[in-house]
């Protein structure tokens, strides 16, 4: 949703991608845009009487009519003026080629559409009056206005969308329009509080967000974006500039967002303004088919596809759904070849293969009728680097594998003996444990795949890992987390890491210049982030009620990590690292039980955790 967004500026089809179909004279650019399309602007009005800014492009070959692909988006449909023509449209240029009719819209209250913007607008299924406003009904009054309106449109519709426009197109799937045929939510914010851009399991994720608010300006009245210069953090040291800054109060006098900023502050529990802004809990009766697509290293928007996909496969069975998942980061499907990420190879272009194998085909079966074969999942499985085809997902034939962790740094198939205690570290606040092992400002989207070998370092880091594999260990689904934990404080948080350790004679995947640089990643011994997330201890038992840990007393937290699709090969290890910071990825907790968002500095703690024997991480195993 948010750092994706405001380094690419995802507007009106501004992606630039690769497509094998245009030549390389015809690589998407303005005068090829305007060379095939003519475009329009209009101010379609809503029911309630508001205006929203759309611009449409329509092909300037007369001889057919064409269906409508549409994104609503909060991040300006620039460039305005009729004469002032993107670099592309569509998804990705195979659909500019292929021909369509392009609209592109200004929600509520952004740049140059009138009204309130709302975040994550919270869906009305009973709409009584012309007042009762939500993004379906935007995405309808638009669609049937275009219909009526815009010539050679053959009556059907298709929206898409990446992270926050990905939000708009899941949220016009309740009552959606008739016209409508298919949607594609990629990277979709479903629910901030469970797992989105702003909160995981209690925890606020700090750098992402406050990233994104020190840039993002709030509108009083219709305008097109303003020029001037990013936020100023006078040092390239994200490590640094978050330490200093210090409180969450202080964090809120910086930001230009500040009433957005300021409800995360005010809305620290799963309370009514959070579950009012769920998407997926309004998924009953969907009509369009859907194409819900995500990263598996995805920073921002991990959880929000597969809530959606979950959501829709429960309340709407009937409904054509599927779910891709591939090895990218934050909307890497639509931009580059995936090939790689971070210092991984998968030795193919994944995101050729979906925006070609996958995206297109979807639309053009459900809009223009072309016979495609369209599986319940698509998913890239990442160790064995290939692409597979599911009829359910989590597949059926997954089993529960639990790995125990065990003394003197053991990860164990079997519990082992209780006896011993445990295992205890101390974490202090003033020297949080770092996300990356190197200087950074803010969060990088592609930290989920980084080397964790810095932080098994760290005495404040618990290490467990199993001896070498002696076969493949498929890992398709979720990972679930039980933890046996005990403080001297009243609150903690425990960030459970799941890692691929690799031989120390793994080759290093990409050719590295000569002479080597003395600090160039080597892959003997990588200690790959599989998955990571946090857990703040006051939500063990509800995230709408937290409660005081009482010191000594030995609690049990268990939760659930978002899906992963690896397999850890013969040879690796399977790895376990648990810590209580994540810094500034995550606020730090002053490990006592309070409100953060008002704590002040004196608040921080020194607190010491123990992990008792019992606890474990189970994968979901395919044979």
């Amino acid at each position: 949703m948010h750092v994706f967004l405001t380094r690419l500026v995802l507007g009106a089809g501004l992606l630039a991608v690769s497509s094998s179909s245009l030549t390389a004279q015809e690589a998407p650019s303005p005068g090829l845009v305007r060379a095939r399309y003519t475009k329009h602007e209009f101010r379609i009005r809503m029911r309630d009487g508001v205006s929203l800014f759309t611009a449409v492009y329509t092909p300037k070959d007369t001889s057919r009519s064409y269906p409508i692909m549409m994104e609503r988006t909060p991040y300006s449909v620039a460039p305005y003026g009729i004469d002032n023509y993107p670099a592309s449209l569509g998804p990705s240029p195979s659909f500019l080629e292929e021909g369509f009719i392009f609209v592109y819209q200004d929600v509520r209250g952004r740049y140059m559409s009138e009204g309130a913007f709302i975040e994550e607008t919270p869906h009305k299924p009973e709409k009584r009056t012309p007042r009762d406003v939500d993004e379906s009904s935007d995405a309808y009054d638009t669609i049937e206005w275009l219909l009526k309106n815009v010539r050679g449109n053959t009556g059907k519709v298709g929206l898409w969308g990446i992270s926050y426009p990905g939000f708009y197109a899941a949220a016009a799937l309740p009552g959606a329009h008739p016209a409508i045929k298919a949607v594609s939510p990629q990277a979709p914010v479903t629910d901030v509080f469970r797992g989105d851009d702003a909160f995981h399991n209690g925890a606020f994720m700090l750098a992402a967000n406050y990233g994104f608010y020190v840039n993002f300006v709030e509108q009083k009245t219709p305008a097109r974006p303003a020029g001037g210069a990013d936020f100023d953090y006078g040092t390239p040291d994200g490590y640094e500039y978050y330490l200093k800054l210090g409180t969450l109060q202080r964090a809120l006098d910086t930001v230009t967002g500040k009433s957005y900023f300021r409800a995360y502050l005010d809305h620290t529990t799963y309370d009514e303004f959070w579950r009012s802004r769920d998407i997926s809990a309004h998924m009953k009766n969907i009509t369009p088919a859907v194409l819900v697509t995500g990263g598996l290293f995805d920073a921002e928007d991990l959880q929000g596809p597969q809530r959606l996909f979950r959501a829709l496969a429960k309340d709407s069975p009937q409904t054509p759904s599927t779910l891709v998942l591939g090895p990218w980061r934050h909307g890497g499907w639509a931009r580059g070849d995936g090939a790689g990420l971070g210092n991984l190879d998968f030795g193919q272009k994944t995101s050729e293969f979906y925006r070609e194998e996958i995206e297109f085909p979807f639309f053009m079966r459900h809009l223009k009728g072309v016979e495609a074969a369209i599986p319940r999942a698509w998913v890239f499985e990442t160790g064995r680097n290939e692409w597979h085809k599911h009829d359910a997902w989590p597949p059926a034939e997954a089993r529960g594998v639990s790995y125990y962790l065990g003394p003197r740094g053991s990860l164990l198939s079997n519990p082992p003996p209780v006896q011993d205690g445990g295992d205890e570290y101390t974490a202090d606040p003033a020297k949080p444990v770092p996300y990356l092992s190197y200087v950074n400002m803010g969060m990088r989207g592609d930290y989920m795949t980084e080397d964790q070998r810095f932080a098994a370092a760290r005495p404040d880091v618990l290490v467990y890992e199993t001896a070498p594999l002696e076969f493949d260990v498929r890992t398709l689904g979720p990972v679930k987390v039980k933890l046996n934990v005990s403080s001297t404080g009243t609150d903690a948080d425990f960030v459970v890491k799941l890692i691929d350790v690799y031989p120390g004679d793994a080759p290093d995947l990409r050719p590295q210049p000569s002479p080597r640089p003395p600090n160039a990643v080597r892959m003997g011994g990588y200690q790959q982030l599989v998955r990571g997330e946090p857990f703040r201890a006051k939500f063990r038992r509800s995230l709408e009620k937290p409660e005081p840990l009482i010191p000594g007393k030995v609690e049990t937290i268990e939760f659930e990590m978002p899906d992963i699709a690896h397999t850890f090969r013969p040879g690796h290890k399977i790895m376990v690292q648990v810590q209580s910071s994540w810094f500034p990825l995550v606020d730090r907790n002053p490990q006592k039980f309070m409100d953060i968002s008002k704590a002040v500095d004196a608040d921080f703690v020194k607190a010491a955790h123990r992990v008792h024997r019992g606890s474990s991480v189970t994968l979901s195993v395919v044979p």
